[in-house]
């Protein structure tokens, strides 16, 4: 069956690691029309915005797109663009999936859980303003609605994918009413599922559980800023952002990301390690119901790491992104 995906190939590296990931996409052979549409600040100079509403449509019609990164300014200038898609399209679930790759320096070699973070609401959405000069309010929304469809999508996921166990993580202790009402809400929701654990853990406590024992944990379901963090956290334990997939999924469609910054600073040079969107690729096409292609290319790419013999600067090697991704396509033989 044939596929229209929205392809935003970002700016920095963006365009290069884009590029390698649909190389290898194509590869499978499985029947692909990419549109291409641009955000963040070239689409602002070329069409003074930095998400045009052509952009929106493509994404609405095609419900699937492929997002490379794309620079949000610190401080100043255009709001986060990864924000912008995700209020415009309601993508409400956000899918950090987090595993090592073998040979790649880990502190958890074996580590392998997932991040579920709700991504609309709480402080993170930055509904903010100015009490009097020198004083900002921010303003922490929970709602029911979103907490319980936040924890509908986690425990359907971890039914789906053969989980064990989700955990809900917050600082209801403290926050009785925002988090007390997120804590209900996936309570309620697990009785639904008896054949999958649920238990809860307060933010602090389980960020060090984190550093001393991760392996307890499977599917972890969150607020949406906790989730930033520890999805975050959770990356570095297998050696940084550069190596795991994103996905923002909602009711109009999904946005499979690089989730790493743009790296100006290495732009241009093809050096690029590509494995962050291309794990995103591969979620993208499980999404899809493209699995046999999803496990080739995964297949291929672990194979790669075992090998150890083409990898990027960024993980110890000295190959460039275009060779990497040839040598995926190779493993897919």
């Amino acid at each position: 069956m044939p596929h229209t995906i929205t392809l935003i190939p970002g700016d920095g590296i963006g365009p290069e690691v884009s590029s390698a990931v649909v190389r290898i996409i194509e590869a499978t052979g499985v029947d692909i029309r990419w549109e291409t549409h641009y955000a963040g600040a070239q689409a602002l100079e070329k069409f003074g915005s930095t998400l045009p509403e052509e952009l929106l449509e493509s994404i609405k019609r095609n419900r699937v797109a492929l997002k490379g990164p794309i620079t949000t300014p610190v401080g100043k200038g255009f709001t986060s663009v990864n924000v912008g898609l995700r209020k415009a399209l309601d993508l409400y679930a956000n899918l950090r999936p987090v595993r090592a790759l073998p040979g790649v320096p880990a502190r958890y070699p074996e580590l392998d859980l997932v991040v579920v973070r709700e991504n609309t609401e709480d402080l993170y959405a930055g509904i903010e303003h100015v009490v009097v000069p020198g004083v900002v309010e921010s303003i922490k929304v929970i709602t029911e609605k979103a907490s319980t469809r936040i924890a509908r999508y986690a425990f359907e996921f971890a039914r789906r994918e053969g989980r064990k166990k989700v955990t809900a993580v917050h600082k209801a202790n403290i926050m009785k009413l925002s988090d007390g009402l997120f804590l209900e809400c996936f309570r309620k929701v697990a009785a639904d599922y008896p054949e999958i654990a649920a238990e809860d853990k307060i933010v602090d406590n389980a960020c060090m559980q984190l550093v001393m024992r991760p392996e307890q944990f499977d599917v972890m379901l969150l607020e949406n800023l906790y989730g930033d963090i520890v999805s975050d956290l959770c990356a570095g334990l297998i050696g940084g952002l550069g190596l795991v997939p994103g996905a923002n999924i909602g009711e109009l469609g999904a946005v499979f990301e690089a989730v790493h910054g743009s790296a100006p600073d290495i732009a241009g040079q093809g050096i690029a390690n590509p494995t962050a969107l291309l794990q995103s690729g591969i979620l993208m096409l499980r999404h899809l119901g493209e699995r046999d292609a999803a496990e080739r290319i995964e297949k291929a790419m672990l194979k790669v790491y075992t090998d150890g013999q083409v990898r990027t600067r960024d993980v110890g090697g000295n190959s460039h992104t275009d060779e990497f991704a040839q040598a995926v396509i190779q493993g897919m033989g």
